[in-house]
């Protein structure tokens, strides 16, 4: 991070300095597992469910930390402040300010946000320094934890900023003020906490609303929640997508033998082909987004478009596929799931599975998607029934009444019979699939994050040595 004295970063956070050297610098990270401490960095208290922070204050201090970030003191060098949790975006907010070349960029969307991150960090590093997050480190902890790893070399900062309720986007990008501000789309993720898909674009459209007038604001033109937006900035608009009137578009959009998207990428800048690493259909929005922000800060479109074919999955468990030694293949999208991503994930498996008597069988095991309020029973019903219309061999739904409720939809559909099946928890999922599965086979696994159905596929890459 950009170097602060004690006394500077407890100015900027509005705090107290308790048995701490006023000339003392902060150089290293600003981190809340006192496990990553490293020399001459700080160290964040944070009050969890579980563990208070303060407790190992000491311990951090004697491994190199410079001080803490404390609500009391705790008998080593501290900053004191009333709420740690605050005074970390402050001390970012501030960190930031001190980084006058740098330029964020900033993303939010229902659904590809960390997928779409990862392919923007990858293209801007191509570009120059560029900060941007491992995983979904998108709240108001993990969000200024990574605004204070910019250094004064740092040219590109890219912030993916999630929501659940109103005013978090506002707070977010209030901590790092955006340059580009990207809205990729909008569904039904969280639609229990906001009530419809307006209250959920509402709630995004903070992002747009935070840019000034020399700012771009970047929206998904296929998406007409996110298109009417461009009434709510005063930046200059760019839109991506399909559509004709899209400035960054895709055209010719196919897929390989392994669902891996290729297309035309036309921009006002010229146009290139790409083949993108990624898996599945839904991958050429979050490209198109990616390859808009990397032409409006600058870079040209045929290196746009060779780095989006070098780009990987970087985050784990988001479609993340991989080959056992026997031709088992793993397809591993079990960090989250709404609607949208389930029905992009069944899609791609769907394709995976090929064409003609070398079609490979399917499986497709899924787990409840929560926060969806009134209407999850309806919407676990529609993803049982679209399993059934893409031709997936079979439906294994793991859980309580939603998974029922899917695996009925699938029955309701069409004459499955043992097509589709329903098991109480993962354990039972990778039993009925050891059972089962056989080489060849593709197997999706998905959910929403605390069903923690990635153990499924933990499991089945057990048995089997990957290629």
């Amino acid at each position: 991070m950009i170097a602060l004295t004690l006394a500077e970063a407890a100015k900027a956070v509005d705090g107290t300095l308790d048995a701490a050297d006023p000339d003392a610098v902060i150089t290293g990270a600003v981190v809340t597992d006192n496990r990553r401490i490293e020399p001459g960095g700080l160290f964040v208290c944070v009050l969890g469910e579980r563990v208070d922070g303060h407790e190992f204050a000491a311990k951090a201090v004697a491994d190199g930390a410079v001080a803490v970030l404390a609500t009391r003191p705790v008998g080593v060098p501290a900053i004191l402040v009333d709420d740690v949790v605050v005074a970390l975006g402050r001390l970012a907010r501030a960190v930031v300010a001190r980084a006058a070349d740098v330029r964020i960029v900033a993303l939010t969307g229902s659904a590809g946000k960390t997928s779409t991150k990862d392919l923007i960090g990858q293209l801007l590093t191509k570009h120059g320094e560029t900060v941007f997050p491992a995983g979904s480190h998108n709240n108001e902890i993990g969000h200024p934890l990574t605004a204070l790893q910019v250094a004064p070399t740092t040219r590109h900062l890219v912030m993916e900023m999630g929501a659940r309720h109103k005013g978090d986007i506002e707070y977010l990008t209030g901590i790092t003020p955006p340059t580009v501000g990207l809205v990729l789309n909008i569904g039904t993720a969280h639609l229990g906490e906001f009530g419809s898909k307006q209250g959920i674009a509402d709630a995004k459209g903070e992002m747009v609303e935070a840019l000034s007038a020399d700012g771009v604001a970047v929206l998904n033109a296929d998406d007409p929640l996110v298109r009417a937006m461009s009434s709510r900035t005063k930046a200059r608009v760019v839109l991506f997508g399909e559509s004709q009137d899209a400035h960054i578009r895709a055209t010719d959009v196919r897929l390989d033998a392994t669902g891996r998207p290729q297309f035309t990428l036309s921009t006002p800048a010229g146009s290139a082909p790409v083949q993108l690493r990624l898996y599945g259909e839904h991958h050429v929005s979050n490209a198109l987004a990616a390859a808009a922000v990397a032409v409006e800060l600058g870079m040209p479109v045929d290196r746009v478009a060779e780095a989006l074919g070098e780009a990987g999955a970087l985050s784990r468990w988001r479609m993340e596929v991989v080959d056992r030694a026997d031709g088992l293949t793993v397809v591993n999208d079990a960090y989250n799931a709404n609607p949208e991503s389930m029905r992009a994930a069944l899609r791609a498996l769907a394709t995976m599975a090929g064409k003609g008597p070398e079609r490979r069988r399917t499986w497709a095991v899924l787990g409840e998607m929560r926060e969806l309020g009134e209407d999850s029973f309806d919407e676990h019903d529609a993803i049982g029934r679209l399993a059934v219309r893409l031709d997936i061999t079979k439906l294994v739904a793991v859980g309580g009444r939603e998974a029922a409720r899917m695996e009925l939809g699938a029955r309701n559909e069409g004459s499955w019979g043992e097509e589709s099946v329903l098991v109480s928890d993962a354990d039972a999922a990778i039993e009925l699939l050891r059972s089962q599965v056989r080489p060849g086979d593709v197997v999706l696994v998905k959910a929403s994050r605390s069903v923690g159905l990635e153990k499924v596929a933990d499991a089945l890459l057990a048995d089997g040595a990957a290629k």
